[in-house]
């Protein structure tokens, strides 16, 4: 007897048509993402064609590599907000900061507030080379300040594949885990989709985001995803609605 196996969806078709992308990188050049209003406009297009209703995008603040201030950040969105209505797209568009978490970064959630997802979420990340030395020590005075930290893309940091147990206890930190959707099609190799997987599994995840910077990140949510339940995705992705706006 012959067992038909269920053909895996494609990522894009796990989009609702509500969808709110809280990770992305559609500024014109202000990091490594859209270089001009261009690149803004398809790839805003793009995630709107896919389900994306409402955008909350997060440029990179990196000390001596992409010093973004506030300021420069939201008059980039106000201008790219103009720009976009101007072209008919009027999608619900607004910014925050995608912050690493270094010394800068503590004097500057110490000194003023920061550029937050929704209330005190902010979205923070680490260096893809080691984690911060004081990493448990500003996670602490980072909520003793009022904030709740999203931390992004938890499952591309390679350093704690080896060490699984890292991730429980950022967890106990207090973190809220943002999985990069494009991380289950294996777009950032076979290794961090099956860690993906596994903090899924272990329902880790929170909310999810997209995290496009290009077009090749547009194109690869043509692809299917590699999990064996997709029921855990569909769920995280739901979460998303918490950050309506």
């Amino acid at each position: 007897m012959f067992t038909f196996l269920k053909s895996k969806p494609v990522l894009k078709d796990l989009i609702p048509n509500n969808h709110i992308d809280i990770h992305s990188h559609l500024l014109a050049g202000i990091d490594d993402g859209a270089k001009n209003f261009e690149d803004s406009l398809r790839l805003t297009q793009a995630l709107q064609k896919m389900g994306t209703s409402q955008i909350i995008t997060t440029p990179h603040i990196i000390q001596h590599v992409w010093e973004n201030t506030h300021e420069q950040i939201i008059a980039n969105k106000n201008s790219t907000v103009l720009d976009l209505n101007k072209n008919n797209i009027n999608i619900p568009f607004k910014a925050a900061a995608e912050y690493l978490m270094d010394d800068q970064f503590v004097r500057l959630f110490q000194s003023k507030n920061l550029l937050t997802l929704k209330d005190n979420y902010v979205l923070v990340e680490m260096s893809y080379i080691n984690a911060p030395i004081q990493l448990y020590s500003i996670l602490f005075d980072l909520q003793v300040a009022g904030y709740i930290p999203v931390l992004a893309h938890p499952e591309r940091y390679l350093f704690y594949h080896k060490t699984f147990n890292e991730y429980t206890k950022l967890k106990k930190a207090g973190c809220l885990f943002q999985l990069n959707l494009l991380a289950v099609v294996g777009y950032y190799g076979e290794n961090i989709a099956k860690i993906a997987e596994q903090l899924l599994q272990k329902g880790m995840y929170d909310y999810v985001g997209s995290d496009v910077h290009h077009d090749n990140h547009i194109a690869a949510f043509d692809q299917k995803i590699k999990l064996k339940d997709s029921t855990p995705l569909k769920e995280i992705i739901a979460n998303n609605q918490f950050f309506k706006f």
